[in-house]
């Protein structure tokens, strides 16, 4: 009997983060992966460090240059000769006021986060029907489902996302791909480190019931999950991944009889 070929992702943001993490999750399992980021120097040095040269293809791009998705689609196709999952992790943010973001900001922000998930769904939908179906997991976030400062075209572009996720997820079935989305609470990442003070971190330890920042390994096994076999009756679902951030109102410390030291 004829083994079955190895099962394929592309994940965009691989380079390095949840992407990387999640492209390491895959490459576990025995899945060939495709990592696309704009980064081409941090490209390269995730494909050095994961040292799989056989089971591994970058592709730099900027997932909001939608010339770029065809061809890289493309390059998927001859290099590996199938798709079976796509994970839309590739992101930016502007942290401002409202009334300080600039249109141009709006814009890449949009761009980048929702406008580029659109362009390539679209573009990698016929290899992935043509591959037998499969999935596609969009990596939103908690500012999609709760609103806070600083965040007027983050959070937009990712409530947006999370939209999408579910048009998709209905107009694709019928074709035997799924589609969920992820949405991280505050994660352990190298820029939750550069740009969370002491204090913002103290507080979201408040106000998560877990208590602690999530993993980027924890997103990687979630997103795996939502593309692997075991979610196969699962589609048109955004799972926040958030320590229970977004179920819990406020008073949090306080109803626990905890007080901060100092």
């Amino acid at each position: 009997m004829t083994a079955s070929p190895p099962k394929v992702a592309l994940i965009t943001g691989a380079a390095r983060g949840i992407g990387l993490a999640t492209t390491r999750r895959f490459l576990d399992e025995g899945w060939r992966v495709a990592l696309l980021d704009n980064d081409d120097d941090g490209l390269r040095e995730a494909i050095r460090t994961l040292a799989e040269p056989e089971r591994t293809l970058a592709l730099h791009c900027d997932v909001a240059d939608a010339a770029s998705d065809a061809s890289d689609i493309a390059a998927i196709a001859e290099r590996f000769g199938r798709l079976d999952a796509v994970v839309n992790n590739a992101g930016v943010a502007v942290f401002k006021p409202l009334m300080d973001t600039t249109h141009a900001e709006w814009q890449r922000v949009i761009d980048v986060n929702l406008t580029g998930p659109f362009k390539l769904i679209q573009a990698s939908v016929p290899l992935l029907r043509d591959s037998g179906g499969g999935a596609i997991v969009n990596v939103t976030s908690i500012s999609a489902l709760r609103a806070s400062t600083l965040r007027s075209a983050y959070g937009s572009s990712k409530a947006g996302l999370a939209h999408l996720t579910k048009q998709c997820a209905v107009e694709l079935a019928g074709l035997g791909i799924r589609v969920n989305g992820v949405a991280p609470g505050p994660v352990e990442t190298a820029m939750a480190k550069a740009v969370h003070s002491p204090e913002i971190r103290a507080d979201y330890h408040d106000a998560i019931p877990l208590g602690r920042y999530g993993l980027e390994t924890e997103l990687a096994e979630t997103i795996f999950f939502l593309c692997s076999d075991r979610a196969s009756y699962i589609t048109g679902q955004i799972l926040a991944v958030d320590g229970g951030f977004d179920a819990a109102g406020i008073g949090l410390p306080t109803l626990r009889g905890e007080r901060r030291n100092g």
